[in-house]
């Protein structure tokens, strides 16, 4: 019998319980299937939304799982019948890991509703690994121009901002409550779009309002504070369900808060007329691969430049807890 080397195991960050943090496993690599790669990751981002699975605030998680859905890696194998990637090939992989392509979302272009989705990190194993498998039709090429730590928040963080601006409509004084990852890479994008940026962050914290001011923030104050212009939109990133009146005072009649999370707190009551006036109240709902071929090439356009702090793989529960308190400057990225 043949037995296996230390060269055909790779490690893992893996969640076996909702709110018992991560562990540390040896896997062994897997063989990718029909129309899949295997990736060696390079930079995995943690997202907000890794807490809220760990945390448990988002039920029913394939278990046990390894979370990570900003994946930077090459490819390593390919599958059968896998041709759109060669070995070799820097690719990037997002939250959205497949859809069915049959139900009335996916015919009707709005595969980010698609009742039968995949979701990397979530319901398939992700990228707080050495290696992950991914269909290979909803992976991308990473961008050109940035070092793998630096892409991947672009496969999350900057889509999942780039849908919530898409639902902003042409709102040219813009507000952001919550400015971490993702407020930080599309608060540039707005910037070059010749919008105006005003920034809301927790109540005295005084180094995210001068980062949203290098950034160019028009203006950055506590979300408690009132903006000094009556805003055309709001899109609300911390998932802080108060926040959503308080976004509906700030912006005009005929305006738009956009709810950009996958998990908010519950909203609580408000009088009528903070809606009143056409005001509209959205959610952004994952992203669909359309919303990654346009970001990513508009991100090389701008450029976008993203603010990292790096962990080793092993540390993805610290770097977890910084993102949970707020302790991370732009995006905290895995690096195996």
């Amino acid at each position: 019998m043949v037995r296996p080397s230390d060269s055909d195991f790779f490690e893992a960050m893996v969640l076996a319980a909702p709110r018992r943090g991560l562990e540390a496993a040896k896997r062994k690599i897997p063989s990718p299937g029909a129309g899949e790669v295997l990736i060696r990751v390079l930079a995995c981002g943690l997202c907000r939304t890794d807490l809220h699975i760990v945390d448990g605030e988002l039920t029913d998680p394939k278990l046990p799982l390894v979370p990570g859905h900003e994946i930077i890696g090459t490819v390593e194998r390919l599958g059968e019948a896998a041709g759109r990637f060669k070995t070799g090939d820097r690719i990037g992989v997002g939250w959205l890991a497949s859809t069915c392509g049959k139900c009335r979302y996916c015919v009707a272009d709005q595969e980010n509703l698609c009742d039968y989705a995949l979701f990397t990190g979530y319901t398939v194993d992700g990228g707080y690994a050495e290696y992950a498998i991914a269909r290979e039709q909803y992976c991308f090429p990473a961008p050109a121009g940035y070092e793998p730590g630096e892409a991947a928040p672009l496969m999350c963080a900057g889509l999942i901002g780039y849908r919530s601006l898409v639902k902003a409509g042409e709102a040219r004084r813009l507000g952001m409550y919550g400015f971490g990852a993702a407020a930080h890479i599309i608060a540039q994008v707005a910037r070059h779009q010749g919008r105006e940026v005003y920034a809301f962050t927790r109540p005295g914290d005084h180094k995210a309002q001068a980062f949203a001011r290098e950034l160019g923030a028009e203006w950055a104050g506590d979300v408690g504070q009132a903006p000094p212009a009556e805003l055309d939109a709001a899109i609300i990133f911390a998932p802080v369900g108060s926040l959503v009146p308080v976004a509906l005072k700030a912006v005009r009649k005929g305006g738009t808060v956009v709810c950009g999370g996958i998990h908010m707190s519950d909203i609580p009551r408000f009088p009528y007329e903070l809606l009143w006036g056409e005001r509209t109240v959205c959610s952004v709902a994952n992203v669909t691969r359309q919303d990654a071929e346009g970001f990513l090439a508009l991100a090389q356009q701008v450029p976008v430049q993203t603010t990292i702090q790096t962990f080793p793989l092993a540390e993805a529960n610290e770097a977890l807890s910084r993102v949970r308190v707020g302790q991370i400057s732009g995006a905290a990225v895995l690096v195996p």
